[in-house]
């Protein structure tokens, strides 16, 4: 017995209005839009793109897109430097084009996340070049972090901070003092502790909140706040720390205090806009905090998505994430991939503990078919769910691009992360054929391996077993089975070694994260499974790698 693919009928916008807290089972997309889909040729996708391709996402079958930064940019570090938070960037189009964009939307019944960048600005915001015109103790230099540098002459940085993209945190400028900035020396930090920057953020909320968008999803929720005196760590090796240890410029308390001020601005618009924190931090028990009843609505399970296919280790950070997230009544996330990480179809296609940049292609078999066991695995579990743009045509991270074309800020660093996000952004195929596979008319700003044809929308839709139809079957299934979606809790159930099997009502998830076929009890009528299955006797032999979707009903 293989999977059997059903399908319900996509949402109206009116449906999606009546459904109250929406966010806490939704299934988010994730659009990067440069690339997407590109509507005019410059080999650059944008939001014409993205909404032409509107109705591909509503049958689907997700309730939201969260599209990545489109603001006014130079493009540091592809968007999320931003010099204009009230303008689209004109590679991607104009206001009028994201007015658009939000409408039609709503009118296929998904609603629109926008990215938020408030730790940090590009150094062509306006706010910024005014400083550095100003000089030393001008009211402006007090919206960033400026400070004077340490040694004889100044010429060493104020602190020892390292930037996540390697070196110095820290850039001098031509007057002799120097400015933090954690990402990119062209992303200099903003200073929460100066009221203009509330307030400012607080203005671009309302702005965009005012065009119609459904919430927005923060970058760097976790950074905005920097502890007092901005100490030294006293470690040379600092990026290993990240999300690991306490750092005096993440996760500090004083962030909650901003999330709360910007939860009164929400909680004036109607219809149930919402925030999504993207927050590194120690504990999932620390992430907690950010989803408190009276701060943001979500936060990303970094924990979930840095685990490896292993039984075990995925239970205890399941349990972890249920148990943190119940006291605070938030829903749990879960997601397997992102802008940032290397795809999942490619990080299980390769040994465990290599972390979430992986340049090694791996076992390409192996990889696709625990990725799309994997994906049956999160969309089981109790809460929201993300997915990210080609990870349901089960793309791999292309990781043989040559050097000259990356644009990864953090591969021109030297030491730092490993700057190979580049291999999880090329630009996704429509078509088998074409310059760009579909993509757009011309071709596309990173190149597009010969494999992408085959693994097009066009080569897999309507072709059962592909894994464009698995997702498809998945998601409209989720929404049919009413114990699956919101929720805090699972059953878990006596399963072999390696195997891990919970119920949820009447509802059985059964995941073989092993090498070796396994038997278990056939708990009912079948609905969906990763790969081929057989049943006899009240019993199933489930394939490795394989998860398998039961009703009891």
């Amino acid at each position: 017995m293989s999977q059997q693919h059903s399908a319900a009928p996509a949402p109206t916008i009116a449906t999606v209005t009546r459904r109250r807290d929406w966010w806490r089972d939704a299934v988010i997309y994730q659009v990067y839009p440069r690339s997407f889909a590109d509507s005019n040729g410059d080999g650059m996708g944008d939001l014409e793109g993205v909404r032409a391709r509107l109705p591909y996402l509503r049958d689907l079958g997700v309730d939201a897109v969260w599209l990545s930064p489109f603001y006014a940019s130079p493009q540091a570090d592809a968007g999320y430097d931003v010099a204009d938070y009230r303008a689209v960037d004109p590679m991607f189009g104009n206001l009028l084009d994201a007015d658009a964009l939000i409408r039609d939307a709503h009118e296929l019944g998904l609603r629109i996340i926008v990215d938020l960048v408030p730790n940090h600005s590009s150094d062509q915001h306006e706010w910024f070049k005014r400083a550095l015109a100003e000089g030393p103790g001008s009211p402006s230099r007090d919206r960033y972090h400026f400070r004077p540098g340490k040694g004889e002459n100044g010429e060493l940085p104020p602190n020892d901070w390292e930037s996540i993209f390697g070196g110095p945190a820290w850039t001098r400028v031509a007057d002799g003092e120097w400015y933090l900035h954690l990402f990119a020396p062209e992303q200099p930090d903003f200073n929460w502790e100066h009221p203009a920057v509330g307030d400012e953020f607080r203005s671009i909320l309302r702005f965009w909140l005012d065009m119609g968008v459904d919430g927005f999803r923060i970058d760097v929720a976790h950074g905005l706040v920097k502890a007092e005196g901005l100490p030294d760590i006293g470690d040379a090796d600092q990026l290993k720390l990240l999300g690991n240890d306490v750092m005096p410029f993440f996760d500090q308390d004083g962030v909650h205090e901003v999330y709360r001020q910007w939860r009164h601005v929400l909680d004036e618009y109607a219809g149930e806009r919402i925030f999504v924190a993207e927050a590194w931090t120690p504990t999932v028990e620390r992430t907690a905090h950010y989803v408190r009843p009276d701060e943001l609505h979500q936060a990303f399970n970094f924990q979930y998505l840095s685990t490896d296919w292993d039984a075990k280790e995925l239970r205890a950070v399941i349990d972890r994430t249920l148990e943190a997230m119940r006291p605070v009544g938030a829903p749990a996330t879960w997601v397997l991939s992102n802008h940032d990480v290397t795809r999942h179809a490619t990080r299980f296609a390769n040994p465990p503990g290599l972390g979430t940049q992986i340049r090694t292609a791996g076992d390409r078999d192996l990889g696709l078919r625990r990725a799309r066991a994997a994906t049956l695995l999160m969309l089981a579990l109790p809460g929201s769910a993300y997915v990210y743009q080609g990870e349901e045509l089960g793309l791999p991270d292309v990781v043989d691009l040559p050097d000259e074309v990356r644009q990864d800020p953090a591969y021109f660093r030297g030491a730092g992360q490993d700057g190979f996000r580049d291999g999880c952004r090329v630009p996704i195929p429509w078509t088998r054929e074409g310059s760009s596979y579909g993509f757009g008319g011309g071709g596309s700003w990173l190149p597009q391996p010969a494999s992408w044809g085959e693994l097009s929308v066009e080569a897999q839709t309507g072709v059962a077993g592909s894994t464009l139809e698995l997702y498809r079957a998945a998601l409209s299934t989720r929404r049919a089975q009413p114990d699956l979606g919101a929720g805090d809790a699972v059953e878990w159930l006596r399963a072999p070694e390696g195997v891990l099997a919970f119920r949820r009502g009447e509802f059985v998830c059964v995941a073989n994260t092993g090498g070796e076929s396994v038997t278990v009890p056939a708990y009912g009528r079948v609905l969906l499974a990763s790969g081929e299955l057989t049943e006899a006797d009240g019993e199933a032999k489930v394939p490795a790698d394989t998860t398998v979707w039961w009703t009891t009903a």
